[in-house]
């Protein structure tokens, strides 16, 4: 198993399983790997720190060694910044709540939201998709709606 750090163009890293280099190689030829993030399909492999095999090192000598490097004073990149990998979990886990908590009407969005606003139907969360020129008037009818970037998912949201 093969598990890569990967990026989009918009610069959301998420971590990629493949059996083999190939096997990544090949799905990303035949765009078959979207961010789950956004769903963009510009994905670029990024670096990854090399996993040495050093378990015959583990006892007296390893701890000295580790110390050594960490004072060496070289620079060190991240390749995920804390804050970016815990901004990208908190929105995943809003999109799970959203998810868990309205019912997809589809593209009949502005009929159900308008029913709703009048009365029609009980009042619940939707979500579903609408175009601008629908938006603009379900915002001129007083109805409040929420634009929402929702990721193209393929599958359970994990």
């Amino acid at each position: 198993m093969l598990v890569l750090n990967l990026g989009c163009a918009h610069q959301h890293c998420f971590e990629g399983w493949f059996g083999s280099a190939a096997d990544f190689e090949s799905q990303l030829e035949r765009a078959m790997l979207s961010c789950p993030i956004c769903g963009d399909q510009q994905i670029k492999r990024l670096p990854t720190a090399a996993r040495l095999n050093v378990s015959h090192l583990r006892g007296a000598e390893a701890e000295p060694a580790a110390k050594q490097t960490q004072s060496t004073g070289a620079p060190m990149l991240a390749v995920v910044p804390e804050r970016a990998t815990q901004a990208q979990a908190e929105m995943l886990q809003a999109v799970a709540q959203v998810l868990a908590n309205t019912d997809d009407v589809g593209d009949r969005f502005a009929e159900e939201a308008r029913r709703i606003h009048y009365g029609e139907t009980k009042p619940h969360g939707i979500r579903g998709q609408a175009s601008a020129a629908e938006v603009a008037e379900l915002t001129d009818e007083g109805i409040k709606v929420l634009p929402l970037p929702m990721p193209a998912l393929k599958g359970r949201l994990q």
